[in-house]
């Protein structure tokens, strides 16, 4: 694990300082570059006729709409694919997962360069009407400013990752216009606590960020919907059935998502064909249904308008914007899930008013609370943040009972989605790293150490050529009271104790199995579990591969690494300014 090199303390006052001017510039600069890059994702969106007016605007001429139509997503998909291929050092897109990993483990991001070029081509997929989201690539860029902070020694501990936090925070406040939304989305995914030296910088930045895309450049929100909330009491329980109902929706997403990468990459082994051809089926596909291209934010302004859509069309776009959402991620296209993860709640929520309500007969308070809350319930359920949906809702809406409405959906989507799933996307993710999130933060961090890297310098070895008393008398002269005894191959044999076997004329004999062994794969957490009853000196070490012997590992260095782990996480996660 990396270290901050922010560890030693200044004064208050130089922490109070250092922190609210880099929360100010992380922030300004993070909602600037978000603004930009939504409006050079418009752009694109507009000139190559993905947005639904300028398809309009030449619908005169359906041969050239066509075209483009099949054209611009095929081969964006192929310009993305060979720039990960030739230009990215990490040859992949760069998301929340990336910043998770940098932001618990104190490492510094992916390079910059691997950042600017995942950021731009994410501008180039979203351009192109690949069906991807914005808010994964804003998270990202937003953390690219706030990694700067990481060559900076200002005597603020744990600065690079706050920064990272005050530019995610910035950028969730500039895309939603919710600056509260931006302050826990950063705490609840990224930082994963609320330490008051955390805590006030994200806030600043958060706030700054809202002020540059709500006052300065007058930014509308994402969605605006009027509604007077609940005007039945008994549609709570249709909204909690609602919550279970896009949990499942989410999980099948999810699974898809994960799934369908693999087997791409052994069916077409170059990354740019695979690009291109999930480009080229968005394109087929959006021939028909062209509500599936790009980000969908006109498609959900329209969810939440009562009968804008039928029943059928509702069920064809869940199915399509699901499956052509994994294909795209998987295939390898720069974007996120947030996006699409709103748009398909969202036709769900739809889909499930308009059977309660048109089929069955049901009284209800119209589309947009279904569709606010089957959004948020199926958003919360991906990215794992629940009280971040749940107030995206209240400061886009304004409106309590629409909150609360939106509240219940999150709860019960949230309940099924985290037995059934994990917690979220981004943890099932690292977890196919070896990063594993669900047994809690501090787990995580004591799995992240090896046991290979407390090796003992004085652990006293054997060999069947050994005598007892010279072994005796090396155990004497280190204090040790058992010699780990190795064949010619330097390969464990077994444990020699020669209090326990004081006339026995060889070592061979008197070597016992060795009660407990650990590979240099074994992490911290998994090695306290195994240490439960255990009674000697140390534990050996072999390599995983080879079987060689590597050293050994005492008792006491176990739990002094796990006691000063725990120390470190206390104070990070109680430390105020």
């Amino acid at each position: 694990m990396a270290s901050d090199p922010n560890t030693e303390t200044a004064p208050l006052l130089w922490r109070v300082l250092v922190l609210t001017g880099i929360a100010l510039v992380v922030g300004s600069a993070a909602s600037l570059a978000a603004v930009a890059l939504v409006e050079l994702v418009t752009l694109l969106n507009t000139g190559l006729l993905v947005a639904p007016k300028a398809r309009v605007q030449w619908e005169s001429l359906p041969w050239l709409v066509a075209m483009t139509t099949i054209l611009v997503p095929t081969l964006g998909g192929l310009i993305v694919g060979l720039v990960h291929r030739h230009l990215s050092p990490a040859g992949r897109p760069l998301g929340p997962p990336d910043v998770i990993e940098a932001v618990q483990f104190h490492k510094p991001l992916p390079g910059l360069r691997s950042g600017l070029i995942s950021t731009g081509t994410a501008a180039l997929s979203l351009g192109a009407g690949a069906s991807v989201g914005q808010y994964g690539p804003m998270v990202y860029l937003g953390a690219i400013f706030g990694g700067f902070a990481r060559r900076l020694r200002l005597g603020v501990p744990n600065l690079a990752s706050i920064a990272i936090g005050c530019g995610v925070a910035a950028a969730i406040s500039t895309a939603f216009n919710a600056p509260i939304a931006g302050v826990l989305f950063a705490h609840e995914v990224v930082l994963r606590h609320y330490a008051t030296r955390a805590f006030a910088p994200v806030t600043v930045a958060s706030v700054t960020g809202y002020v540059v895309a709500n006052v300065i450049f007058e930014r509308p929100a994402l969605f605006r919907i009027e509604s007077h909330g609940i005007a039945h009491g008994f549609e709570f329980a249709l909204i909690a059935a609602l919550g279970v109902l896009v949990a499942l929706g989410a999980i099948v997403f999810m699974r898809l998502l994960l799934a369908l990468g693999p087997p791409l990459a052994r069916w077409i082994k170059r990354p740019e064909l695979r690009t291109a051809m999930a480009g080229l089926a968005v394109g087929l596909t959006a021939l028909a249904l062209p509500d599936v291209l790009g980000i969908g934010t006109s498609t959900l302004r329209f969810a939440t308008i009562d009968g804008a859509f039928g029943l059928g069309e509702v069920v064809v776009l869940i199915v399509a914007k699901t499956v052509l959402t994994a294909l795209c991620i998987g295939a390898g296209f720069s974007g996120g899930a947030f996006s699409p993860s709103l748009l398909i709640g969202s036709l769900i929520g739809v889909f499930f008013w308009t059977v309660a309500s048109g089929i069955v007969g049901l009284p209800s308070s119209g589309a947009a609370i279904y569709a606010i809350c089957g959004m948020m319930g199926f958003a919360s359920a991906v990215i794992g943040a629940p009280l971040t949906c749940i107030l995206i809702v209240f400061e886009l809406t304004r409106n309590y009972d629409v909150t609360i409405a939106a509240m219940v959906a999150v709860v019960f989507s949230n309940l099924v989605s985290h037995r059934a799933f994990g917690r979220s996307l981004f943890d099932v993710q690292l977890a196919r790293r070896g990063i594993d999130f669900s047994l809690g933060r501090g787990h995580a961090h004591l799995a992240a150490l090896r046991v290979a890297d407390y090796l003992q310098a004085h652990a006293v070895t054997a060999t069947e050529d050994d005598t007892p008393s010279d072994v005796a008398n090396r155990l004497h002269e280190h204090g040790w009271r058992e010699a780990f005894v190795l064949d010619r191959d330097g390969s464990l044999l077994g444990v020699f104790t020669p209090a326990a076997h004081g006339d026995i004329g060889d070592v061979e004999a008197g070597t016992v199995e060795a009660r407990l062994i650990f590979k240099d794969t074994t992490d911290l957490a998994e090695a306290m579990e195994r240490l439960r009853g255990f009674v000697g000196d140390a534990v050996p070490v072999v390599s995983g591969e080879s079987g060689k012997y590597l050293g050994a590992v005492s008792e006491a260095d176990l739990i002094s690494a796990w006691l000063d782990e725990s120390a470190r996480l206390r104070k990070e996660e109680n430390a105020s300014i």
